[in-house]
């Protein structure tokens, strides 16, 4: 055993520093990985873009989820243009290797009432899949990629 080595040895050990999700310090272990209790839903969310293409069609979506869970639970969002009576509020859905995302017309015309977009996970980062409108999910075909 070295002369460091022992000098270590007999060393009492550094106190341990925890932390909060928030980054306050806090005294025990279990508080560092208590729930916190004033988290909001929104708290929980977060943003992505993405731009659905088909041929000529692009659509600009806006999709909130839960980055805590996968696959990622879609807790809302908006298709802002590409599509007749834009803007449509996304309802729900899905993201991880596949994907779905559920939307309601939220805009002026006599588009379908709702949309339905489905697809698998690809690289670079994108889904390719289907949509169809009114609960069909194939009627035409995209690859949807993610914005930065």
């Amino acid at each position: 055993m070295t002369t460091q080595a022992r000098k270590q040895k007999g060393q009492a050990r550094a106190e341990h520093r925890f932390h909060n999700p928030q980054g306050a310090e806090v005294k025990t272990r279990d508080e560092a990985f208590a729930a916190p209790q004033d988290v909001s839903a929104e708290a929980v969310s977060t943003t992505c873009k993405l731009e659905l293409h088909n041929g000529a069609i692009t659509f600009a979506i806006e999709v909130k989820y839960n980055p805590n869970t996968y696959p990622h639970v879609v807790t809302g969002g908006q298709i802002t243009s590409g599509i007749c009576g834009a803007p449509w509020d996304i309802t729900g859905g899905l993201m991880g290797d596949t994907m779905r995302l559920d939307a309601k017309r939220t805009g002026q015309g006599t588009c379908a009432d709702t949309i339905t977009l489905v697809g698998e996970y690809q690289n670079p980062p994108a889904y390719r899949g289907t949509y169809g409108f009114n609960g069909a999910t194939s009627s035409f075909k995209h690859t949807t990629k993610y914005e930065c």
